[in-house]
């Protein structure tokens, strides 16, 4: 099974971080493109434009249902089963997140979301 972490794109690139893998549809505010580091750009796996500004409305009160939507988003991209195979191989993928929030983003729930669905 492959190991999946998560980690701020802010942080620096350790070795241990393997396939490293940004997952928001946005660039990360602030960041250089030369700056960040990282293997690829999953854009359709991050929730959708229109989930994502409704969550942005009030991020604390509506946690709870963006994760069930999420999850329902999830279920339905082919890019996330295609991601699923291509990581399915490796031994450890990153995915890159710039959320200010550490314990309530969307990497949180992509973490779960794949680990629960590896083969």
């Amino acid at each position: 099974m492959t190991a999946i972490k998560i980690k701020r794109v802010y942080e620096k690139q350790a070795k241990s971080d393997g396939l490293r893998v940004l997952v928001d549809r946005l660039w990360p505010r602030g960041m250089k493109k030369e700056d960040l580091h990282y293997d690829l750009w999953e854009k359709e796996i991050a929730p959708s434009p229109a989930l994502r500004k409704w969550y942005h409305e009030d991020m604390v009160g509506r946690w709870s249902e963006f994760t069930k939507k999420y999850r329902k988003e999830l279920d339905k991209f082919e890019a996330v089963k295609a991601f699923l195979e291509k990581i399915q191989p490796l031994h450890t993928v990153t995915l890159l997140y710039a959320a200010k929030d550490e314990t309530q983003n969307h990497a949180i729930v992509l973490q779960d979301f794949l680990e629960r669905n590896q083969k």
